[in-house]
């Protein structure tokens, strides 16, 4: 081949072309839906680190008040922990799912519970620094 020219792409092999790529696709449908498990643990230990910061840290730095930080603290810890959890709980899900060639759905349930708390630290969060600040 000379110098500049494209490679073309090498051809399937004989007879097992189709199954080669369908093989491919489920792993990198497994490979992805690893990646979002690690994905929610990351998301888990992220709030479970804010807690520790909002509950232990910014407490022993700041003078008056300190039960907002506490209960903001508890709050991300308890976001982390649900992440956690329900990483466990939908790897299992798509897992078992993938090995019927099905598709899942997240739980709503879940997400709405994470949705609301989250929310509801970011307005105690705000309220904190408003009041405090």
């Amino acid at each position: 081949m000379a110098a500049g020219e494209d490679q073309q792409p090498a051809a399937p092999p004989a007879g097992g072309g189709a199954r080669a790529e369908v093989a491919d696709a489920t792993r990198r449908t497994h490979l992805a839906s690893e990646r979002t498990y690690l994905a929610w643990w990351r998301t888990g230990l992220t709030a479970l680190t804010v807690g520790i910061g909002a509950g232990k840290i910014v407490p022993a730095l700041t003078k008056g008040t300190t039960w907002p930080y506490t209960i903001a603290g508890a709050g991300y810890a308890l976001l982390g922990v649900v992440c956690i959890v329900y990483a466990a709980v939908r790897r299992r899900e798509v897992d078992e799912a993938l090995e019927r060639g099905d598709f899942v759905r997240s739980d709503d349930r879940v997400i709405a519970l994470m949705t609301i708390l989250g929310a509801l630290l970011g307005l105690l969060v705000l309220a904190i620094v408003l009041v405090e600040g």
